[in-house]
């Protein structure tokens, strides 16, 4: 069972996504909340998996919500924002400060199960073409040490790119010829060594410093 907390200053939308959600016999929706105040209070309480996170509210919005929650919850719940606009700079900004992926809130019942699915298992890229979009769009060039790519492995390096591209670690095993649990350990590897959360944060990283060039 995943557990989701619902983040939306309208009453409508929580009401809509806590019915998509919690029909389903594997997901449960243990909360809710109006701003993102209240959304690190009840985070707290109830340790949910999955903050569906709108990323325009009133007072503490979502970007920074979602700060404070990657910063202060003990075991930081993944973060999918919520959003009426794609190719918006408060989603890019989201994404940067942590958030594992967004969905549209005119987004299909089954886009958004499939959403929280995807962010819980953790082993594939929520909407790269979108990523790579709002990266070409929204992103500014990481002050990092321009030789960062030199820490990863001649295959960490491939994997990297192939995550970019929106490959599961499946398909990044079946591309390069190995075990799904050989992928997982570059994975593991090669977000330990770039300081990323996750898979997002990594690809993000890699656009920004230019180690990938988003087209």
């Amino acid at each position: 069972m995943t557990t989701v907390l619902i983040v939306d200053d309208e009453r409508l939308i929580r009401a809509g996504l806590r019915a998509i959600v919690a029909a389903e016999p594997d997901l449960e929706v243990v909360g809710e909340a109006a701003d993102g105040a209240e959304a690190l209070s009840e985070t707290l309480r109830l340790g949910p998996e999955v903050v569906l996170m709108d990323v325009r509210m009133p007072g503490i919005d979502g970007i920074q919500a979602t700060r404070d929650l990657l910063a202060r919850v003990p075991r930081p719940p993944r973060i999918l924002v919520v959003t009426t606009f794609e190719n918006d700079d408060h989603v890019y900004d989201a994404l940067r400060a942590g958030a594992s992926g967004f969905l549209l809130k005119r987004s299909r019942p089954e886009e958004i199960l499939q959403a929280i699915r995807m962010v819980v298992q953790g082993d594939t890229l929520l909407f790269p073409a979108a990523i790579r979009a709002l990266v070409a769009e929204h992103g500014q060039p990481a002050h990092a040490r321009a030789d960062w790519h030199d820490r990863l492995t001649e295959r960490e390096a491939e994997v990297l790119r192939l995550m970019a591209s929106g490959l599961s670690n499946a398909e990044i095993a079946d591309s390069l010829v190995v075990s799904p649990q050989t992928v997982k350990t570059h994975v593991g590897n090669l977000l330990a060594k770039l300081g990323a959360r996750d898979r997002t944060q990594a690809v993000i990283f890699a656009y920004e410093s230019g180690f990938i060039q988003p087209r």
